[in-house]
């Protein structure tokens, strides 16, 4: 499968593919944060996943190649790249409301990412791709304002939760650029992948391992279940996307995956209760819009 997809760089099927992982991403990272956010501590559920993370990736590593010599630096950054992120998202997540949180995560990620990608890959990108862009920044900005506005839990801790919400989005554009560079540099995608996330796992279950240990059982058996389904969504989201940067632009594919600002409020609504009306959905509509214009400009 490693030489079949290697083959399609550079191709008008590899440009197809990265698109339909790059919108599947979108889709699972949207639940992905859901789970976080969900009833549970977002410190303990990160860490679940990542122990489950670790676990699935340990299985996984006998059936890739083994990385070549100059990949361990790379996995070193990823790493601290990764670690900063999730610690950041947490804390995000435990201060505000999902949907006015995870908005302005997912919309200050792709500017950035799309101005890594010239710097570090020197990609190009057409006048009307920028305009997809701002399109597509307006409503996704534009439904943080709207939720912040109406949302009546947490307001006290809203306004710290924004200010980390801009810093995890820096750090999803810091490790989408990073995490393109690592998948490129070694020849099958594939035992980046597996090596990437069997590291990136490690740390939160040590950290938080004895607090997981003393759960009650009920939660514990909770947690567990959490943990395997986020364990899934996680390598499906995160491989995804990665795949996606390495078969076409970077910039494109941060861009597209964030049409999950649209799957989170679907999700926040049918899931955690939280209201979507008219307003919103128009603002829904414009961040698919963007995204559409985005890929459309780029053919």
């Amino acid at each position: 499968m490693s030489g079949w997809l290697v083959s399609l760089e550079g191709t008008e099927a590899g440009r197809t593919l990265a698109l339909t992982l790059a919108l599947s991403a979108a889709l699972l990272h949207a639940i992905f944060g859901a789970l976080q956010k969900g009833r549970h501590d977002p410190w303990l559920s990160r860490a679940a996943i990542d122990a489950a993370v670790t676990l699935l990736s340990l299985a996984l590593i006998p059936l890739v190649p083994w990385p070549e010599p100059h990949m361990w630096p790379i996995f070193a950054g990823a790493w601290a790249i990764h670690t900063g992120y999730k610690i950041l998202q947490a804390m995000t997540y435990s201060r505000g409301a999902y949907t006015v949180v995870y908005p302005v995560v997912r919309g200050t990620g792709p500017l950035f990412a799309m101005f890594g990608a010239i710097l570090v890959f020197g990609e190009r990108y057409t006048p009307g791709q920028w305009l997809g862009l701002a399109v597509l920044l307006t409503g996704i900005y534009g439904l943080a304002v709207y939720n912040l506005r109406h949302v009546t839990v947490g307001r006290d801790t809203l306004v710290p939760a924004l200010g980390f919400a801009v810093a995890t989005g820096a750090f999803v554009a810091l490790y989408t650029t990073y995490d393109a560079f690592g998948i490129r540099a070694t020849a099958d995608p594939f035992t980046f992948l597996v090596w990437f996330f069997f590291i990136d796992g490690l740390t939160l279950p040590v950290v938080f391992g004895r607090r997981l240990w003393r759960l009650p059982a009920a939660e514990a058996r909770s947690i567990v279940r959490l943990g395997v389904i986020g364990a899934g969504v996680a390598y499906m989201s995160f491989g995804s996307i990665m795949l996606a940067t390495r078969l076409d632009k970077v910039g494109e594919a941060a861009v597209l995956r964030e049409t999950s600002t649209v799957f989170a409020a679907l999700i926040g609504w049918i899931m955690l209760g939280e209201k979507v009306g008219p307003r919103r959905a128009a603002l829904m509509a414009a961040i698919a819009a963007g995204a559409v214009i985005v890929e459309v400009a780029g053919r």
